[in-house]
């Protein structure tokens, strides 16, 4: 199980969370339960409505950003 504990969210990702509504708790459950694909510089997690592109540094979680996958 991911915790909050787990997770390193760079300052542009926190920003985005606000901005798009999107809780720790949101990132944790994606991280766990989300389609992963893998990038130039880590991966990229789909889950429900949003996306979180992080990187997987020893036993942390480094959260890049995250953003809605709504359209409009």
């Amino acid at each position: 199980m991911i915790r909050e504990d787990d997770l390193w969210i760079t300052k542009h990702a926190a920003e985005k969370m606000v901005i798009e509504g999107i809780s720790v708790n949101d990132v944790c459950r994606a991280l766990e339960r989300g389609s992963k694909f893998q990038q130039t510089d880590g991966i990229l997690c789909v889950y429900l409505y949003y996306s979180i592109a992080y990187k997987k540094i020893e036993d942390k979680y480094k959260i890049k950003t995250v953003f809605s996958n709504k359209n409009g």
